[in-house]
């Protein structure tokens, strides 16, 4: 019962996604700004703070963050 639903869901979506035209373009354009969004923007603008790190270390920064947060909040 459930893998027929599945299988019907599945028939659904792939027929409207092969008849469609403009809405590939828009597809598209949408996976290139999430790919911008988080793949691109992270590079430059979010840096590693724990890159280089070991697990001993990254608890202890991650720990000192959230206490000197919390004091400030």
């Amino acid at each position: 019962m459930i893998k027929k639903n599945i299988i019907n869901i599945w028939k659904f979506y792939r027929d409207g996604f092969s008849q469609m035209t403009l809405g590939k373009t828009l597809w598209m354009i949408i996976l290139i700004k999430l790919f911008i969004m988080f793949f691109v923007l992270k590079l430059f603008f979010f840096p590693s703070f724990l890159g280089g790190k070991t697990e001993k270390e990254k608890q202890n920064y991650v720990g000192t963050e959230l206490i000197e947060r919390a004091i400030d909040y």
